[in-house]
């Protein structure tokens, strides 16, 4: 195949600009009338006021040069060029008026010394030696020195021989299939395909069916040239393109390995450590390439894959073992290394013990043009129009603190160190707001817990597109039709909300929501992204592929920005709880209806459904204080905020304590996907009667406790 040549990113951004691009170079669209009355605020005029000169001044150019420059270098946590980043954040915050610092933390992380694999047919030919170098012609980054070859961050180390199986998406059904076909995995090298669930999960249902390694490639039906043309012709990922990662078992604790619900200063001393291995694989796991990983698939006899588990190699699957031997070797250098947060705070004038914390993630893999560099640059174009608001005389009533994350890719390290240090503290603190992938595509999306929910779809009504009308108005149409966070690309009908998702976990919001029961949102804008966690990853894909004229970054700059000065300056506290017993009590009804299913009909739903309803009727009694606030608003704001933290259950859940919220958590055989209640959910999957009456009990109770705290408001 030919393969066009790319040229300086200028000519790469005259190329993609066309007559009927309905944006603007230098300020996306006009500001969105600002409404008169918004929920939380007595009287919204002045705030009207402060939203109109925050909108103004986040810079699409601007926010341009910040991507480019955080994406100039190689940057993976703890490296010299991260360090830089920290500094180059830190400086913008510095900029803006914020009173900053760099926070290091000591954790134990892997990087690859030897990351070797062969495969053999049945004669002993040679049919492969990997990993290959990424390239395509014509990209200016992929040939840095400096970027670390393709590995998965907390693998085992070692040097295995075995069988090949494939095991398709490498989730639980996929190796309950094969058990069904009387494959025994004891010793195999497992191979399985991206995607349907987090890649560690897929290292540990192979690691408990005793496998010795376990490949994981990147299909072309899932992000290559079975969806569209691949880099450099358009946005999919190119045969040698290797989607890295961490195996870690963050569905049992994310975090430093070490110090589970402790943070690692660089003061912790060793005694205060455990044995990692509680989230950490004990076998191999290499990341590959499907150029790679075609000739092992090509020579693997056995059975013939079943429905469903065929990609789109241009050959038959075949499920072995048999035809094919792999070599792994996998020389990992485990280390305690440093990493470092930036942290800068604008202090309140009323309340500043309550905090709203902003967050993105600042490493990366390699280069992280859009995941997580997009999120940095908008975030600091949030700063700088707050920045701006600051030098003009603004103070937030309650405090704001940015927060640039570092680790997250090999566990959401920084961000849980962080909250694992600031605990008590941050049980006042009153919203996270949360970005990571900002900008891959056009296609607006939003995460939350329920009782934000419609704050983020206010967020939106105020906020201009670059296509010309409101974010939330292209979020509802989702043109283009990409928006895999909706239950369907369909667009909403008549009357019909848009769809804001659960959070689940795989970003820095869950230490938050989770651990410590902190209200969260998350909020990112899609398209076809097929680069990610590769070489490939990188400005030159970015300004030919995603937002050619970086207005989509300054659409989520203001979004972000949007979300926290809202929530710092909000009379009272914007929360639907309304919605949110409406939510828990379609989970208890869902699981009852699941637990049926299963066969536990025994089981007693009524303490929970008696619990949630409990629930509702009190947060109807809270949302007409909250529309006629008492004249204490403090104290009332504080029980407002007090019923998210009710959903905390102190002993957690069963198997995983780290993870306390009882109505949301990451599945342990999901990963990313959110499990609603799910201590009860996870169960009924596992036929456990007596595990699932225990935490319809738990459950009951953490609902009473809000529904109490709700109640308690006057």
């Amino acid at each position: 195949m030919m393969i066009r040549r790319l040229s300086v990113v200028p000519v790469l951004l005259a190329a993609v600009f066309t007559p009927q691009t309905r944006i603007s170079t230098a300020q996306s669209a006009t500001t969105p009338v600002a409404p008169t009355q918004v929920f939380g605020y007595k009287d919204f005029s002045k705030e009207a006021s402060i939203e109109e000169k925050f909108l103004a001044v986040p810079n699409a150019k601007l926010a341009g040069e910040h991507l480019k420059t955080l994406t100039a270098e190689p940057h993976i946590a703890s490296s010299p060029e991260d360090r830089k980043t920290a500094e180059y954040v830190a400086e913008k915050f510095r900029a803006a008026g914020l009173e900053t610092e760099i926070v290091p933390y000591r954790v134990l992380m892997n990087q690859p010394k030897v990351v070797k694999v062969e495969a053999f047919d049945a004669a002993g030919k040679q049919l492969m030696s990997g990993p290959t170098p990424e390239h395509v012609e014509g990209d200016p980054f992929d040939k840095d020195p400096r970027v670390v070859m393709p590995f998965n961050g907390s693998s085992g180390s070692g040097d295995v021989t075995g069988e090949a199986v494939y095991a398709n998406y490498g989730r639980l059904e996929d190796f309950d299939e094969l058990a069904k076909q009387k494959i025994d995995l004891h010793g195999k090298i497992v191979v399985v395909r991206y995607g349907a669930n987090f890649r560690g999960v897929k290292v540990y249902i192979a690691e408990q069916r005793g496998a010795a390694g376990v490949i994981i490639y990147s299909d072309p039906q899932d992000d290559g040239y079975y969806k569209g043309d691949p880099y450099p012709l358009g946005p999919w990922r190119p045969d040698n393109g290797v989607q890295r990662g961490s195996v870690q078992y963050l569905f049992k604790y994310p975090g430093d390995p070490e110090t589970p619900g402790v943070a690692s200063t660089t003061d912790l001393p060793d005694s205060a450590r455990i044995n990692p291995e509680g989230n950490q694989p004990h076998i191999i796991s290499i990341p590959l390439s499907y150029k790679d990983v075609a000739p092992i698939l090509q020579s693997l006899r056995g059975p013939g894959v079943p429905q469903g588990w065929q990609g789109a190699l241009p050959f038959r699957y075949h499920i072995g073992p048999g035809g094919v031997r792999v070599h792994l070797v996998s020389d990992q250098d485990y280390q305690r290394r440093t990493i470092w947060d930036v942290i800068g705070k604008i202090k309140g004038t009323d309340d500043p013990e309550n905090w709203v914390v902003v967050g993105n993630h600042r490493d990366a893999w390699v280069y992280g043009a859009v995941d997580p560099n997009s999120g940095t640059a908008s975030m600091l174009e949030a700063v700088h129009g707050v920045g701006a608001l600051i030098h003009g005389g603004w103070k937030p009533k309650r405090s704001i603190i940015f927060c640039s994350w570092d680790a997250e890719e090999e566990g959401l390290i920084g961000s849980t160190e962080w909250v694992e240090q600031h605990a008590q503290q941050l049980t006042n603190a009153v919203a996270y707001l949360n970005v990571d992938v900002a900008v891959a595509g056009p296609d607006f999306s939003a995460s939350a817990v329920p009782s934000l929910k419609n704050f983020m779809r206010e967020i939106s009504k105020s906020v201009p597109s670059p296509m010309g009308d409101t974010v939330y108005q292209e979020w509802r149409a989702n043109r283009h039709g990409t928006n895999e966070h909706r239950a369907s690309n369909a667009p909403p009908q008549p009357g019909e909300e848009v769809r804001v998702s659960d959070l689940g976990s795989g970003s820095d919001f869950t230490p938050f929501l989770q651990h410590i029961g902190v209200p969260s949102t998350d909020i990112g804008s899609g398209g076809p992204y097929g680069v990610y966690h590769s070489v490939f990853d990188n400005y030159a894909w970015f300004v030919m592929n995603a937002d050619p004229h970086f207005v989509y970054l300054q659409q989520m700059a203001r979004v972000l920005g949007l979300e926290a000065i809202r929530m710092a300056d909000t009379d009272v506290l914007p929360y639907d709880y309304a919605a949110y017993a409406r939510e828990v009590k379609a989970y208890i009804e869902a699981a009852k209806r699941k637990a049926a299913d299963t066969g536990l009909s025994g089981l007693d739903f009524a303490p929970a459904l008696e619990a949630a309803t409990k629930f509702a009727k009190a947060a109807d009694h809270a949302h007409q204080l909250q529309m006629s606030p008492p004249a204490d608003l403090a104290e009332f704001n504080t029980t407002l905020r007090a019923a998210e933290t009710a959903m905390i259950a102190p002993a957690g859940l069963p198997n995983r304590p780290w993870y306390k919220h009882t109505i949301y958590a990451p599945g342990e055989y999901t990963g990313y996907a959110a499990v609603v209640i799910p201590g009860v959910n996870e169960a009924i999957e596992a036929k456990d009667s007596g595990r699932a009456s225990a935490q319809l009990a738990v459950l009951a109770q953490s609902l009473d406790k809000a529904a109490q705290t709700l109640e308690s408001a006057h």
